[in-house]
């Protein structure tokens, strides 16, 4: 059976994989207008509002791919006691993603990325956003939720774009849970500290957070990367890496072994949101029962489909058949 008939015969099944993505939530706020002459106060440019809009990011657009390719998605984390944290659980749900295991605290807002675009130019990124870890006492109740959440789970993600979730202890006991119900866990890493991820299936950093994590010069040939991939094997004690290598395509490492599965791509737009594309694709394809090297093959042409688009794009399992079949 070829690639291509496996995946047919997933998308057919009635059966749709329950995955749990848990992470730091995020809003992507966008101020969209006109520029055309500076204020007389300061030397910056004055924005005449025409339009906004909101869409998901971090952990959220994980989810958000999950639901494109046909997984049934419950998504957990923390978000503020206020607006953007009502809107995005207004867009999760119109969504239909599950979110009775997203908690509130009172004492952080939701982190929002706000953009002011004025034509086609970016004028400033404004963040708001508390990146302390939780409090112990949140943390406890977070567990606690997530427990009946992981027992349903087939595959169970963990998206970390360093916003104060994912500390040692937390993480910890998030694995520990995992494990002892024998489900598997990907991770996207974030920051220097690797150790606390020890215990899950799968870590997909770029090459530049595995250079960093491994605390090595830049990785620039094969032999730097397995080097590098050897310091997190020995940290975690990961069954693979899985490192995006951005032009270059997907290299799975083992302990032992490696895979390169080169880039698809034959233009290049717009790479935002692509590694959630990858990681979200991946989980999919292993939860529906695919290997580690057919999950990747599908997630580099899922990867090559979002970044001929502008902005965090997902896509579906229609189209990632039609990108193979262009291939042959």
């Amino acid at each position: 059976m070829t690639l291509t008939d496996k995946v047919r015969s997933i998308q057919q099944s009635q059966q749709k994989p329950a995955i749990l993505v848990i992470g730091d939530l995020m809003i992507d706020h966008y101020i969209w207008g006109d520029a055309t002459r500076l204020s007389p106060e300061a030397p910056v440019p004055i924005v005449n509002v025409k339009n906004e809009s909101t869409t998901l990011g971090g952990a959220a657009n994980v989810a958000q791919n999950l639901v494109a390719l046909g997984a049934r998605v419950t998504l957990g984390g923390v978000i503020g006691d206020d607006a953007f944290g009502t809107r995005l659980i207004e867009i999760l749900t119109s969504e239909g993603i599950a979110t009775d295991a997203i908690l509130k605290d009172i004492q952080r807002p939701t982190t929002v990325k706000t953009r002011v675009v004025a034509g086609s130019h970016q004028l400033v990124r404004v963040d708001r956003e508390v990146t302390e870890p939780i409090d112990s006492l949140l943390e406890d109740e977070l567990v606690n939720k997530l427990d009946h959440y992981i027992n349903e789970a087939d595959i169970v993600l963990f998206s970390d774009y360093g916003k104060g979730l994912f500390s040692e202890v937390l993480t910890q006991r998030l694995i520990k849970l995992a494990n002892l119900k024998r489900k598997k866990i990907i991770i996207d890493p974030k920051g220097l500290n690797y150790e606390k991820y020890k215990g899950a299936f799968i870590i997909k950093p770029n090459r530049k957070e595995l250079a960093e994590a491994a605390k090595t010069e830049k990785i620039k040939t094969l032999e730097d990367l397995q080097k590098a991939a050897k310091a997190i094997f020995k940290q975690t004690g990961t069954e693979y890496l899985i490192v995006t290598l951005s032009e270059e395509g997907i290299i799975i490492l083992d302990e032992i072994t490696y895979k390169l599965l080169p880039v698809k791509a034959t233009a290049v737009f717009d790479v935002t949101g692509a590694g959630d594309t990858v990681l979200a694709t991946i989980a999919y394809f292993i939860a529906s029962g695919l290997d580690i090297e057919e999950a990747c093959e599908l997630a580099n042409h899922a990867a090559a489909i979002v970044i001929r688009r502008i902005g965090s794009a997902t896509t579906t399992i229609d189209e990632i058949i039609n990108d193979i079949e262009k291939e042959v």
